[in-house]
């Protein structure tokens, strides 16, 4: 049995929350260890101030349910689905080059078609979804 004294900390979690973290590890594709020790050390220290930490890189429930729903929706295998903005489009005879951002200081460059770019409407500042699976980046945008 585990016990304090060596760092082991234990303590019940409801199906719901399990499903969360679980969910979230899938995503972010890293641990439920790595995800409660992020979640500890960001934890304000000062005891009078309130906490207000989101595990989910999302502003908002709606932004995570909109991304819950977008996983649904393309019913896709590739377990990386990466949010980003287009910040960058380098168009280039039939291809074009676009750069997300994904995370603060985290770009993302994937070569897609010109006629993609223009049947998905994407353009400068637009939110898409980086799908990676094995060597090959896709992007994919709700339909106009």
């Amino acid at each position: 049995m585990p016990r304090k004294s060596q760092g082991w900390i234990t303590f019940q979690a409801s199906a719901e929350e399990r499903k969360i973290l679980d969910d979230y590890c899938q995503r972010t594709q890293r641990s439920k260890t790595d995800i409660l020790r992020e979640l500890v050390r960001s934890l304000e220290q000062q005891p009078d101030a309130e906490a207000t930490v989101s595990p989910a890189p999302f502003a908002n429930d709606r932004e995570a349910q909109e991304f819950l729903s977008v996983q649904r929706d393309f019913a896709i295998s590739a377990r990386n689905l990466l949010r980003g903005k287009i910040i960058a489009i380098a168009i280039d005879g039939v291809n074009a080059e676009l750069t997300l951002a994904v995370a603060p200081g985290v770009e993302l460059v994937a070569i897609i078609t010109v006629s993609s770019v223009d049947r998905m409407q994407l353009a400068l500042g637009k939110e898409v979804y980086a799908v990676v699976k094995s060597n090959s980046v896709m992007i994919a945008a709700i339909a106009p």
